[in-house]
C-alpha cells in the first residue's frame, strides 16, 4: 500500500540531516516544523531573519508568546544562550556565509538544483523575504515540499516556469513520497522512497529525468 508521508513526518526526515552545533534558518511554511524534531543529544542554533539566534521548538497554547516569533510569525520557545538582534546583523549573518543549512519550501525545484519559491504567475506575491538572501549565502539548503500540486502537477521540473529565487542553489529535495539528491553535473539522484513506493511510480509523478540510486531504499525514521 502506497502512503505520502504527512508534514510532521518530512519533517522528522529532514531533522535527521541535522548535525550537532549547526546553524540553521528554517523557512516559512513547512519547514519551521523541523523545530520540533531535533535529535536527542543534538544542540541546533536555529537563526531567523528577524534577529534570533538560538530558539526552541514551536510555542505550545500555554506557552506563546507573540514578542517571541520565527520568521513565519509562529511562537517559539526560549532557550538558555539564545540571543536577539537588529534585522541587519541577521542579514549579515546570512550573507557572510554563517548559516550552515536553509530549509525552505518551494514551488518548483529544477533538475539543475533551481529554485522557485516566492511567486506565481497570476498570483500576486507579497514579497520574497530572504529567500534571496538565503539561497545565495547558504552552505547548504534543503528544499521540503509535497511533491505534487493539488492537482497532480509536476514541482520537480526540467526548467522552472515560475519566478526564480535563486539558481543551482538546492543540494537535497524532501517530498512526501522522495527523497532527492542534486548532483552537479549529473542530475536528479532519487535516494529514498516512501513506504508502498518504488522508483518507476516516483518518477510518473517527476517532469525531471530521476537517476536511480544504486542503494535505493526506504525512507527510514
Amino acid at each position: 500500500m502506497r502512503i505520502r508521508l504527512d508534514e510532521q513526518t518530512i519533517a522528522l526526515r529532514v531533522a535527521r540531516e541535522f548535525e550537532d552545533g549547526m546553524v540553521i534558518n528554517l523557512g516559512y511554511g513547512m519547514p519551521v516544523l523541523c523545530a520540533n524534531m531535533i535529535p536527542e543529544g543534538k544542540t541546533i542554533y536555529f537563526q531567523s531573519e528577524n534577529g534570533v539566534l538560538g530558539y526552541g521548538a514551536l510555542g505550545s497554547d500555554e506557552e506563546k508568546d507573540y514578542e517571541l516569533i520565527n520568521a513565519c510569525d509562529q511562537p517559539v520557545t526560549r532557550v538558555p544562550g539564545m540571543c536577539f538582534f537588529d534585522s541587519a546583523m541577521s542579514f549579515d549573518m546570512i550573507r557572510g556565509g554563517h548559516i550552515d543549512l536553509v530549509v525552505l519550501g518551494a514551488y518548483q525545484v529544477s533538475e539543475k538544483g533551481d529554485l522557485a519559491n516566492w511567486g506565481r504567475p497570476g498570483r500576486p506575491a507579497t514579497g520574497m523575504g530572504g529567500a534571496m538572501d538565503l539561497a545565495a549565502g547558504r552552505k547548504k539548503l534543503f528544499v521540503m515540499m509535497l511533491h505534487t500540486t493539488k492537482e497532480e502537477g509536476h514541482r520537480i521540473v526540467r526548467e522552472c516556469s515560475f519566478p526564480l529565487t535563486a539558481r543551482n542553489c538546492v543540494d537535497k529535495i524532501f517530498t512526501d513520497i522522495a527523497v532527492i539528491e542534486v548532483v552537479i553535473g549529473k542530475g536528479l539522484v532519487l535516494k529514498e522512497v516512501a513506504p508502498g513506493w518504488n522508483a518507476d511510480e516516483v518518477q510518473a509523478l517527476t517532469e525531471a529525468p530521476l537517476i536511480i540510486a544504486d542503494d535505493l531504499k526506504e525512507i527510514e525514521l
